[in-house]
């Protein structure tokens, strides 16, 4: 739920935010005056905060000055109301930090599209907050492989530019960090980082998700709201698994980068953007060309400069320090951040061939955790039979028989105790056991569960 804070002296105007906000789906707070308001923030954290820039203790636009210092990494966003509000007014809160000025009597409308888009935007800003302090805090990919060492100096190359980027691999490669690590390095990095994900949108959405739509377009819908290209203004839009887009979408996409202007769903007017496009694919966008699916002219706009994300199978050397890396991630989250990893652990890693890339490397390091809460070093015996998934089985995968049997043994018990929720005796049934026979199972395998 996100939070507004409503900070106005005339008590209807409160009454009346606080009950349409909450039946949006809001949490509301509100306060009479600017001391009261201070108090309010000191104690709770809020997505944004309407204030009246008229208040019988002090001046709303002093009160914007010290929300801009009390919070820097997580501030909300203020937006102005004001019954006497001016150009002049509105330009001077604008550069103090404001998002938006809002003048009296409230339009209901667009009251809410503001606060939306306020809402949004503070997500976005805390997102690429943090993501450049990731960024900082180390290097761009993990590892030293020669792709991925080529890969770290092509970034440096094209980030500070302005040039359109293509990023080409499989599913799972790590395709966004590419894209956040471009934007991350490039003048616009203090500027908003937008992500349209071609692939999990419908096809009967994307136009609308990307362009936006003005006047009541969508039946049901606010009046107007802001596409992702819109919203992305001044900064980087990336175009997730861009190879998905319909050919009727691509044809507006290409006349939107040619102009950098665009016509909303339902609008007259139309908008001007300055944006720079990263586009990904999982594809062969040439052979996609030629069947038809993908337009020539439109790929040649995307690919100014080609990046080549290499799939885990080709940078095996890279699978130990991704492994720690994400060890230390979730260790983190879970509260255990010494977890260490035995060599033949991280053999059974490297000889894998990561059908799903780092992502499945990702998830599997994960899973390992959450079912072995108590485990300090993962060993060979706390990894998934991996060779079972992939479906092709390696004879220096297992050094016997009885490994193999205990590792499949191990991941199928496992398995029936996630479907059971970590209760015992109902997975005990789902494997036709006694309580207590599968109790001894799992003392010899080393499966320690908290029911």
């Amino acid at each position: 739920m996100n939070h507004v804070l409503v900070v106005d002296d005339e008590t209807e105007i409160r009454t009346s935010l606080e009950e349409i906000l909450r039946e949006e789906g809001y949490g509301v707070a509100s306060a009479a005056t600017a001391t009261d308001a201070v108090v309010l923030l000191q104690d709770a954290p809020y997505d944004v905060v309407l204030l009246d820039i008229w208040l019988p203790d002090r001046d709303g636009l002093e009160v914007l000055s010290d929300i801009r210092q009390m919070h820097h990494d997580t501030r909300p966003e203020v937006v102005i109301i004001s019954g006497h509000g001016t150009i002049e007014t509105a330009v001077k809160a604008t550069k103090l930090g404001a998002y938006d000025f809002l003048e009296k009597p409230l339009s209901l409308d667009r009251t809410l599209i503001v606060l939306k888009n306020a809402v949004e935007a503070r997500r976005l800003r805390i997102e690429n907050e943090e993501f450049k302090r990731q960024f900082s805090a180390g290097s761009v990919l993990t590892g030293e492989s020669v792709p991925v060492k080529a890969l770290r100096q092509q970034i440096r190359l094209m980030a500070p530019t302005n040039g359109r980027v293509l990023i080409y691999g499989e599913s799972g490669t790590g395709k966004e960090l590419i894209a956040r690590s471009i934007h991350a390095e490039s003048l616009r990095r203090d500027r908003v980082f937008m992500e349209l994900n071609c692939a999990a949108i419908p096809e009967a959405h994307i136009e609308t998700e990307l362009f936006g739509y003005r006047h009541g377009a969508q039946p049901g819908g606010p009046l107007e709201q802001r596409g992702t290209l819109e919203r992305a203004d001044g900064g980087t839009l990336f175009l997730d698994e861009v190879g998905d887009m319909s050919l009727k979408t691509q044809a507006k996409v290409l006349s939107a980068l040619d102009d950098q202007m665009f016509t909303p769903l339902g609008g007259a007017q139309p908008v001007r953007v300055d944006v720079r496009v990263i586009a990904s694919t999982n594809k062969d966008l040439e052979e996609e060309i030629a069947k038809g699916n993908f337009r020539e002219d439109l790929f040649y706009r995307l690919n100014v400069v080609p990046f080549f994300v290499p799939p885990l199978r080709e940078r095996r050397q890279d699978i130990p320090p991704l492994a720690r890396e994400f060890l230390a991630d979730f260790g983190r989250q879970y509260g255990r951040p010494r977890i260490e990893i035995g060599e033949e652990a991280l053999q059974v890693l490297m000889a894998y061939h990561w059908p799903g890339n780092v992502r499945e490397l990702r998830n599997v390091i994960e899973r390992v955790l959450i079912l072995n809460p108590r485990v300090l070093r993962i060993e060979r015996k706390h990894l998934p039979p991996l060779t079972h998934k992939s479906g092709s089985r390696s004879t220096g995968e297992f050094s016997s028989l009885q490994q193999a049997r205990e590792a499949y043994e191990r991941e199928y018990i496992l398995k029936k105790i996630e479907e059971a929720r970590n209760n015992i005796s109902h997975a005990a049934e789902l494997l036709g056991l006694e309580r207590s026979h599968l109790y001894r199972k799992m003392k010899a395998l080393d499966i320690v569960v908290r029911e």
